[in-house]
C-alpha cells in the first residue's frame, strides 16, 4: 500500500531537553541529529535524534518560555508523547483530506525553521490526537525517498540556520 503518509517523528514534550537527550541516549542508543533549535512561532526548543537503522525520528520540544502555550501543558502534566508528525508531498490537499475525516486545522500551513523551510500544519481530532504535517523536501531533516535507507549522522553534523 502506498500512503500519502510517511511517519516523520514522533514528538515528545519535556522540560529539559539536554536532560532527556541524555537519557535516550544513555538508555537506547539514540544519536543526537541535530542542535537544539529555537522556532519563535512554535513558542518551543526542539532536537531530533534517532536511533540507528530507524526510519523516522524522535523529536524532543520544550518551551521556549514562561509564556509558551507548552508551559501551560508541563504544569499540567501533560508532557510525554505529544505528537505524531507526517511528512507528504501536497500539504494543503492533506491538509484539506483530514479535515474531510473528521480532525480539526489548528494552523494553516506556515514555514518552519527546524525544516529550513518547508511548511507545517497541524490538526487534531476528536481523541485530541495531535498531528503534525510536513512538507516533503530536500534539506535538513527530510525524509529519503521512499525505500531508501538514510544513515543516522553524528551529533552536530546538522547545524540550526
Amino acid at each position: 500500500m502506498n500512503s500519502e503518509f510517511r511517519l516523520h517523528h514522533v514528538g515528545i514534550l519535556v522540560a529539559d531537553i539536554s536532560r532527556a537527550a541524555g537519557q535516550l541516549r544513555t538508555r537506547f542508543g539514540y544519536l543526537v541529529e541535530s542542535e537544539v533549535i529555537e522556532d519563535a512561532w512554535q513558542t518551543a526548543f526542539v532536537q531530533f535524534l534517532r536511533l540507528p537503522g530507524a526510519d523516522h525520528w524522535t523529536e524532543l520540544v520544550a518551551p521556549n518560555g514562561s509564556n509558551s502555550v507548552l508551559s501551560g501543558a508541563l504544569r499540567r502534566g501533560k508532557g510525554g508523547t505529544h505528537h505524531l508528525c507526517y511528512e507528504v508531498e501536497d500539504i494543503e490537499a492533506s491538509f484539506k483530506r483530514l479535515g474531510e475525516m473528521e480532525m480539526m486545522g489548528i494552523a494553516a500551513p506556515v514555514p518552519a525553521t527546524a525544516f529550513n523551510g518547508r511548511r507545517i500544519t497541524w490538526l487534531v481530532d476528536r481523541e485530541r490526537l495531535l498531528v503534525e504535517l510536513v512538507e516533503a523536501g530536500l534539506g535538513r531533516l527530510a525524509l529519503p525517498p521512499a525505500g531508501v535507507y538514510q544513515a543516522p549522522v553524528e551529533s552536530g553534523m546538522i547545524k540550526a540556520q
